[in-house]
């Protein structure tokens, strides 16, 4: 085995990069550690061009093997991968949005860009994989242009120390108030991924700018490991027309598209079909010209470049900082729905549906990251063909979908209430059902109205926008509320949402190699603007939760019992717990280790049962008056009954201030009788009637036994 191996200190840890023979196949590979965790990351590219292909064909596959973990995971009946897991696919969705700006787009032969987590220790493979798959290319001959750097970069919400790489327990401990994975080169920055509890914009561009010192960093020592293994590139595809496709275009079509973009529409299908027109008009001229259609699309790209920063001008007409017409409506769908809200945001419509459930509903999550932990909160996101006016597959779900409602999701985290203020599981339902334009941004939105109309106590409504930025050389114009076009042809989306108080999620791709810190700095506030607009619309609607969640919706009941006492509740075999289930009809009882119950029921099942609960796990103590009803009587005294579940024993001599020599008359079966509690033991509960009434004995007529 040929091995050669370079390595990088990097906030206290050692980052070590190995090439050796063990894929050799692969046009380029690396193996890639940092403390516990590894990585192996391949790249190949085909070598068939798809000549009948409109788009550069990148897959990134990112591969969690259970082996890592160090565990036997999946389930009971299958014991090995299947599907990637969400955390893969957003992984895998991070290493894609940084390497593809920086490929060649008319590329049409197939790159594959392979991440298998090999070993999982604390460090999350993710950051390593923009740096694995960086490295992979870079050594390769695929013609690409990095490297870049990749890094996490977490705030403590004490003492707001900067923390390079947080750790998986770092990160689960919650001891950060905002973390910040970015991605750059050359002093730029060409993506983003933020989790932030309403965080001021100044503050991310802080942990941006300290980003780009950790990437300047990781670009040297990659550009010393290319130096020393790196292949040399393959020719990069030719992009131009002949001079007879270009002349036709500059004669026929090249103000026509002008004319077309500016024409104050919104979407792009009316730009198409100017499109087709050319390729019709190059057909009936008898030209074969693979790059027609991409050469096409490169010039709309460039007219829309030229119209934002020469003529202050956009496709549907905006100004450049105007959000589009606003639509807000909470409720009004179904009383069957616990809860909704429906968004528009111009041509973007968004129908959001919540559902509460027991804490029984919660996802069970078990992959190599998290091992048998629940998740109480959910957001999803559905696209449906139809929301874009085509055809195609209904039902399922694909990368693009799991991305859009993790980020929503990412979004509301910060405000969704602790478990202990509101116990249930809440899950979230966005559907597409009209875009153009950042429908993510519009999901958290349509959400806010949906969480506010089901009575959730959030903290606060949270709202996202979508913007973009033309760039041509050192001049630059920056886009509030993208929409079609400006989607496609820009050169960034820069989703940002948030709070009245501050960020609380962003996710930035880009088209170009990088965008400039001053660019985001703009951006930010301008999206900052964007968002206090969209929240007036959404609190004029709205203005805080209801009061009462829907009747729809379960009933839960929080009690808190001694970790002890769980088996008691629980019962041999679970018969006690299934008793109280069959007795008052309530729809589950869930207990977790701490003594924590949640008791799900409807229509006052779950009243039922917690009452139940609470005389089973009651603990009296000493001093404590109460009644108790006499249920046996016995030469030494008398047992009395203080609820369903405790029963004491009231001595001969607990009843009277004097000495009673029998019990006969002195009690009865069924009497109900005051009593102190006056010794709790072994299970064992002493009662006493004198101390609780010393006139009870007077007032029943008994009298001393030597009277």
């Amino acid at each position: 085995m040929k091995t050669q191996s370079f390595s990088l200190e990097l906030a206290g840890k050692t980052l070590t990069a190995e090439f050796n023979d063990l894929t050799s196949q692969a046009n380029g590979s690396v193996l890639l550690r940092c403390g516990e965790t590894t990585i192996l990351v391949t790249a190949v590219m085909g070598e068939r061009e798809n000549s009948g292909m409109n788009y550069f064909p990148l897959s990134v596959e990112f591969e969690e093997k259970f082996y890592a973990a160090g565990a036997i995971l999946g389930n009971r009946f299958q014991r090995r991968e299947g599907r990637p897991s969400d955390e893969a696919v957003l992984s895998a969705r991070i290493v894609d949005r940084t390497i593809r700006p920086l490929f060649n787009q008319h590329l049409r032969r197939d790159v594959q860009v392979v991440i298998t987590v090999l070993a999982m220790g604390e460090d999350d493979p993710d950051v390593l994989g923009v740096i694995g798959a960086s490295l992979a290319l870079a050594v390769s001959d695929i013609p690409w242009r990095g490297p870049v750097g990749a890094v996490r970069i977490g705030r403590t919400t004490e003492s707001s120390e900067v923390v390079i790489n947080p750790t998986y327990k770092q990160r689960a401990e919650n001891l950060l108030d905002f973390e910040v994975l970015a991605c750059g080169k050359d002093n730029t920055i060409n993506m983003i991924e933020t989790a932030a509890d309403e965080v001021s914009e100044s503050d991310i561009a802080a942990i941006l700018e300290t980003s780009i010192a950790v990437h300047q960093k990781l670009e040297a020592w990659q550009k010393e490991i290319i130096a020393a293994v790196g292949k040399e590139k393959q020719t990069e595809p030719d992009a131009t027309v002949s001079p007879t496709a270009q002349e036709i275009f500059d004669t026929q079509f090249k103000q026509k598209l002008k004319e077309t973009i500016f024409s104050n529409r919104a979407g792009k299908s009316h730009i198409y079909e100017i499109k087709a027109e050319f390729l019709t008009a190059l057909e009936e001229a008898e030209i074969e010209d693979k790059m027609a259609a991409d050469f096409f699309e490169d010039m709309i790209d460039a007219e829309l470049h030229r119209g934002a920063i020469e003529d202050n001008q956009r496709a549907d007409g905006r100004k450049m900082d105007e959000v589009r017409e606003l639509f807000a409506k909470a409720g009004g769908v179904s009383p069957v729905l616990h809860g909704s809200g429906i968004f528009y945001r111009g041509g973007t419509h968004i129908f959001s549906a919540l559902t509460l459930g027991g804490p029984e509903a919660a996802q069970i999550i078990d992959t190599i990251e998290e091992q048998d932990t629940k998740k109480h909160f959910m957001h999803h996101y559905n696209f449906p063909p139809f929301s874009v006016g085509e055809t195609g597959r209904i039902g399922g779900f694909n990368r693009r979908m799991i991305g859009h409602g993790a980020l929503a999701e990412k979004a509301l985290v910060p405000v969704i209430p602790s478990r202990d203020e509101f116990p249930y599981t809440i899950r979230l339902v966005s559907e597409t059902l009209s875009s153009n334009g950042s429908s993510s941004m519009g999901s958290v939105c349509g959400s806010t109205l949906a969480l506010m109309d089901g009575g959730v106590p959030i903290k606060r409504p949270v709202a996202g926008i979508a913007s973009g930025v033309m760039i041509v050389g050192d001049r630059y114009a920056l886009l509030t509320d993208i929409q079609g076009p400006e989607d496609e042809f820009g050169d960034m989306d820069f989703k940002v949402a948030g709070t009245t108080e501050g960020v609380t999620a962003i996710q930035m791709d880009v088209k170009v190699d990088g965008v400039p810190m001053h660019i985001l700095v703009e951006a930010l506030e301008k999206a900052r603007l964007a968002r206090l607009h969209i929240l007036e619309t959404i609190t004029a609607e709205i203005a805080e939760p209801r009061a009462h969640i829907s009747p729809r919706a379960p009933e839960i009941i929080t009690l808190n019992i001694l970790p002890e006492q769980i088996g008691l509740v629980i019962g041999s075999g679970g018969k006690t717990i299934n008793g109280i289930k069959e007795v008052t009809g309530v729809e589950e009882i869930s207990i977790e280790e701490d003594g924590s119950i949640f008791i799900t029921g409807q229509n006052g099942t779950a009243q039922l049962a917690a009452d139940k609960i609470s005389a089973l796990t009651r603990i009296y103590e000493v001093g404590e008056k109460t009644n108790a009803t006499i249920t046996r009587l016995a030469d030494f005294g008398a047992f009395a009954k203080l609820d369903d579940i405790n029963e004491g024993l009231i001595h001969i001599s607990e009843i009277a201030p004097f000495r009673i020599e029998s019990m006969n008359g002195v009690l009865a079966e069924g009497e109900v009788v005051p009593v102190e509690v006056i010794k709790v033991a072994e299970g064992k509960i002493g009662l006493s009637i004198k101390k609780a009434d010393p006139d009870f004995a007077e007032n029943k007529g008994l009298k001393p036994a030597n009277k």
